[in-house]
């Protein structure tokens, strides 16, 4: 199978044809509620994800189980660990799917998430984003203490003084990382106060120091692999001083983590790197697949898109024009615009916050009202968290239903 991007769509060939999608002949669908509700005992497990009610979040599980195994292939060789980020998906099943298929962790990105990975049976998380309020403070101490594999970021010398005290006054000696900055979004800068940050974290009574993380953001979506990597890592080069610093200080630096999916294979070459916060990997989606990649500069095939959303066509009264039921509050403003899959010429616009708008001057078909279509999603991370569940298919058949547990867990 062929895969190609273009401004205006996503194109699947099998051969010389289109790949083509069953259309179910009825309007009906299995909502949300129905789910919820037989989910337990089974009664929908098998059904087409063209059968559901929309918008339906999915996940294609082959491609899905294709995409951890791929990079637990690619990182063997290397001695880089994955320590995926669970903000992408939001889901304490496929944490521990990722755990099952080698990753050392998980990252959070809140402390709500971490709770809700946590009550779900998740261990082994490095939250990367600083706690600094009391009540925040409050809630890592109270995960820590049931907990001993809860890791949290402190890129302030005021707020390690307070994770100290909180953790004291708890009974605990709190595992704590040293946040270095690469950019300006978070993080100590990576000059001598990154250094004293870390020998502070290092003699305060209530924390333990376990290394660093550096996350560079920005580089992920540097478009073409050649300039990605050269920039990559010239931008990290001040955060393996630090590290080497922290190295000849005695320090622990067990823990020497960052990159994403899109450096996954660059980061593997700085000295001492130990592990990957890769996220969107899992899932893929418009934003990552016109980066290109070490292999096609052009499209980045790495891994496969496995998240879709099925959507239903609305209204076909106007020429060239469809309107569905998938808007901003099922795909979010990122752009670029989703991609139909089996369709080339169409242009998607979520701009509308319930309806979506396809404009095309071609299409493969005449669409009537009611059938269904299926996108990639502009950035997987946002668009997961609009919803509460997602459905696990296998040969576009409902194999699962996982509840998103941290979905709207923004604090």
């Amino acid at each position: 199978m062929k895969r190609s991007l273009s401004r205006r769509g996503f194109l699947q060939t099998a051969g010389a044809g289109t790949v083509t999608m069953w259309i179910p002949n009825h309007a009906s669908g299995y909502t949300a509620a129905d789910m919820r509700a037989k989910a337990a005992g089974g009664s929908l497990i098998g059904v087409s994800k063209w059968e559901l009610d929309t918008p339906a979040l999915c996940v294609d599980l082959d491609k899905m189980d294709q995409n951890m195994t791929t990079m637990r292939k690619k990182l063997a060789a290397t001695g880089v660990a994955s320590r995926p980020h669970a903000k992408t998906h939001k889901c304490p099943a496929i944490a521990k799917l990722q755990l099952a298929a080698g990753s050392i962790g998980v990252c959070t990105a809140k402390i709500s998430e971490a709770e809700a990975l946590f009550a779900n049976g998740v261990e082994k998380i490095l939250m990367t984003t600083c706690n600094v309020s009391p009540g925040k403070i409050r809630r890592a101490m109270k995960i820590r203490k049931a907990n001993r594999s809860f890791v949290q970021a402190v890129d302030n010398p005021r707020n390690a003084q307070d994770l100290s005290d909180a953790a004291r006054e708890a009974g605990i000696v709190a595992d704590v990382v040293v946040d270095v900055a690469v950019g300006t979004r978070s993080g100590v800068p990576p000059d001598e106060r990154a250094l004293a940050l870390a020998q502070l974290l290092d003699k305060l009574p209530g924390l333990k120091l376990r290394g660093m993380i550096s996350y560079d953001g920005g580089a992920q979506h540097i478009k073409g692999f050649r300039k990605r990597a050269e920039e990559s890592l010239k931008r990290y080069e001040p955060s393996l001083r630090t590290f080497e610093a922290m190295k000849r200080s005695g320090l622990n630096t067990e823990i020497f983590s960052g990159g994403g999916t899109g450096t996954y294979n660059i980061m593997t070459k700085v000295p001492g790197f130990t592990d990957l916060q890769v996220g969107s990997y899992i899932f893929m989606d418009c934003q990552y697949l016109e980066i290109g990649g070490e292999e096609n500069e052009d499209l980045y095939t790495d891994f496969a898109p496995s998240l879709t959303v099925m959507t239903t066509v609305l209204n076909n009264y106007f020429p060239n024009r469809l309107t569905t039921d998938a808007g901003q509050k099922a795909l979010t403003l990122n752009q670029p615009g989703p991609i139909v899959i089996g369709e080339k010429g169409f242009r998607y616009s979520a701009g509308s916050d319930e309806f979506g708008s396809i404009q095309y001057e071609t299409s493969s078909k005449a669409y009537t009202v009611g059938e269904k279509l299926e996108l990639i999603v502009p950035h997987c991370d946002p668009a997961v968290n609009e919803y509460d569940q997602i459905y696990g298919t296998r040969k576009d058949r409902v194999e699962v239903v996982w509840p998103i547990s941290a979905r709207g867990h923004s604090q």
